[in-house]
């Protein structure tokens, strides 16, 4: 099974954790801030309406009104915060190890992801998985982590030379798996903000040369189409796991929806 963009939804990542199949994790572990609400670790420690603020700003791609805007919450307070929020990111990857212990599962990271800090979170049955091939129930799976980099320069993006590094190191897989949605217009345009997310030219690159049978994302909430064809290969997004709460399963007669793991809508 496959899911991207828990945000915080770590209750229902448990519960699909606990299905007894492979589970493999597509990135963005961690809840910044939820862009729908302002919920997430910005409003536990500078308040919800700044990290209302900051999800109006980040939606709109409006990355010097978010300068602005922490310089006059944060000013020179920088290292406090920086504390702070560290400490809460190690809280949300301490409930993310939580809902994986005990079962196999394959994680990679997204943008808001901290890579060091969640590889080493990981519980004895899961194992972090970038730029490197692994052999699931006979399937050649590669995973090539990372956002796209942005002027906030966070710690879980990558430039398209890295990406393109990756991905040649891979050769050849039956399932590609990364954070990042191809450059095909309609995956990666967001309804709900009205624009095109951000997108991998390598990543369309390497499916045109290499032709994998799957290639699995997320990082685009609420994209125009979920799934698309290039050549003989079916993209598929696998998030917003932090709203829908469903897997998707890959079987070898094709690919499903699994059933939605329980809790509240978030």
């Amino acid at each position: 099974m496959l899911v991207s963009d828990i945000h915080g939804r770590f209750d229902a990542l448990a519960e699909v954790a606990s299905r007894g199949e492979p589970l493999l994790v597509l990135g963005d572990l961690i809840n910044l801030v939820d862009y729908r609400t302002g919920e997430g670790i910005f409003a536990e420690v500078l308040g919800i309406d700044f990290a209302r603020k900051i999800a109006f700003s980040r939606g709109r791609s409006r990355f010097e009104e978010m300068r602005a805007l922490w310089a006059e919450r944060v000013g020179d307070r920088y290292e406090w915060f920086r504390t702070e929020l560290a400490g809460e990111v190690k809280e949300q990857y301490r409930l993310t190890s939580e809902a994986l212990d005990g079962a196999e599962s394959y994680v990679t990271y997204g943008n808001v992801d901290r890579p060091d800090m969640l590889r080493d979170c990981l519980p004895e049955t899961a194992r972090f998985v970038d730029g490197e091939v692994v052999v699931i129930e006979g399937q050649r799976v590669g995973f090539a982590g990372g956002g796209l980099t942005t002027p906030m320069n966070a710690s879980g993006e990558v430039s398209d030379e890295e990406m393109a590094e990756k991905l040649a190191g891979l050769g050849e897989v039956d399932i590609l798996c990364t954070h990042l949605a191809p450059a095909i217009p309609a995956l990666h345009f967001d309804v709900v903000t009205g624009k095109h997310e951000r997108a991998s030219r390598p990543i369309l690159e390497y499916l045109l040369q290499a032709r994998p049978r799957y290639h699995f994302f997320g990082d685009v909430h609420q994209p125009q189409a979920h799934q698309w064809r290039v050549g003989p290969t079916l993209c598929r997004n696998v998030g917003y796991f932090r709203a829908t709460r469903r897997p998707v399963r890959v079987t070898p007669d094709g690919m499903t929806e699994a059933h939605q793991a329980k809790g509240a809508h978030g």
